[in-house]
């Protein structure tokens, strides 16, 4: 038996579900431990791509069990709109889906609430993907919120009636016009279906696997440094996106933690608003973006592109415990003669090589190194040793730097465009 888990180390969107889905056959359950509709999982395999917004990116494997956890949050309307796709595929869903009593729900009104509240922000606004995700945690916190068991409850309704009009009350402090009344006939229409899925007690549910020997990988959405402790605040998510919150999300001790499998990109890439110190507005930022594709599998909104920042991912290999690393999109770096990665931060004159506590406010002049670039097309390579030379100083910098082994590189979005560096733990 092995719970092992991964995560994104950067701002989210690393390709989380690409290697969830290559390592799957390893394991016999997936479990989504945080997050909610706000992720967008990205898997691609026979020609076809597929993102995933709250199911487990295990569930296009045959035979594995795939969990939402307890700290993720549902929104049924998405939650039934992600179904319906996967049953015109002829995936298992109910033999091999199994989610949480305690996993919270989103309300229409919560993504009322969180549009008003963003827009009231104006140009302080936290760029936040209005999936009423963040209102949602609020409510868990102030111990008022609706979870999935309630809709076995005879007094659902009412409960539900309870949390609407605290939320009613507190859309008035903003000048927002809304209609509630097709959102919510939806919202309800979806509650329907989610009754018929299996809801599992799944503290108990994955304990028991766990006794019974079965291997599970704890699947984190966002990344290291949105989130809500550690990330660069305000500007986060809600929930807590490190390793530490494999435990609160899905009710399973520390010491049962084995491996903790940190994904990167080959550079880095934000979507919204906060600090990105190696964030780059010239041609060179562009062109990464293009190349990578770099817009949001959930919003579409365009993604902030830079070059890899070292002091921001060895702060996520420390906060998590990272045992090795997955580098993703280095096929996006093909064609550069020159590549930057920055080692230091200088701030008002100073060299430091950690993240300081203020990055949202200190003017940070990121120090950078240069390597050589290569330009060969990587996507159709099979094996490792097939990587150019550059590319292969580029990751050996990389592990040297970050201590860390670099276990799979990524060159291409395909389930087969993943070269195994060093044999899997």
């Amino acid at each position: 038996m092995a719970l092992d888990v991964l995560l994104g180390l950067q701002w989210g969107d690393e390709g989380k579900g690409k290697i969830v889905d290559v390592l799957t056959p390893k394991y016999n359950v997936i479990a989504r431990f945080q997050g909610g509709p706000n992720a967008g999982h990205t898997l691609e395999f026979n020609n076809i791509k597929h993102v995933l917004h709250t199911i487990p990116s295990g569930i296009f494997r045959e035979n594995t069990k795939n969990v939402i956890g307890n700290g993720v949050v549902i929104d049924p309307i998405i939650f039934k709109n992600e179904i319906d796709k996967l049953k015109q595929m002829n995936v298992a869903i109910e033999e091999n889906l199994f989610i949480s009593k305690k996993a919270h729900l989103i309300l229409p009104t919560h993504r009322l609430l969180d549009a008003a509240s963003e827009k009231a922000k104006g140009k302080n606004k936290i760029g936040s993907t209005l999936k009423g995700i963040g209102p949602t945690y609020m409510d868990k916190t102030g111990r008022n919120g609706l979870r999935v068991g309630d809709i076995l409850t005879n007094d659902f309704k009412e409960k539900y009636d309870q949390l609407v009009e605290k939320h009613a009350k507190l859309l008035t402090f903003y000048a927002f016009d809304y209609d509630l009344a097709p959102a919510e006939k939806e919202w309800f229409e979806s509650i329907e279906l989610l009754k018929k899925l299996t809801l599992v007690d799944s503290e108990y549910f994955l304990n028991n696997e766990l006794r019974n020997g079965s291997n599970i990988l704890a699947e984190g959405a966002q990344g290291t440094l949105l989130d809500i402790d550690f990330g660069s605040y305000p500007f986060v998510t809600s929930s807590n996106t490190t390793s530490s919150g494999t435990s609160t999300g899905l009710g399973i001790a520390p010491n049962k933690i084995n491996n903790v499998i940190g994904i990167f990109k080959a550079y880095c890439t934000r979507v919204g608003s906060g600090p990105f110190p190696t964030e780059l507005f010239d041609e060179t930022g562009k062109k990464i973006q293009e190349v990578g594709h770099e817009f949001g599998a959930t919003t579409g909104r365009e993604r902030r592109c830079g070059w890899l920042d070292i002091p921001a991912l060895k702060y996520a290999i420390m906060i998590n415990g990272a045992t090795e690393l997955s580098m993703m999109k280095a096929d996006v770096l093909s064609g550069f003669d020159t590549i930057k990665v920055c080692t230091h931060y200088k701030i008002n004159g100073r060299l430091v090589d950690y993240m300081p506590y203020d990055i949202c406010d200190a003017d940070i002049e990121p120090v950078y190194i240069e390597l050589k670039g290569w330009t060969e097309d990587l996507t159709q390579m099979v094996s490792i040793d097939e990587l150019p030379s550059a590319m292969q100083d580029y990751i050996d910098f990389l592990e040297d730097t970050l201590e860390t082994p670099i276990t799979i590189v990524s060159v291409g979005p395909n389930r087969n465009q993943t070269l195994i560096r060093k044999q899997y733990a």
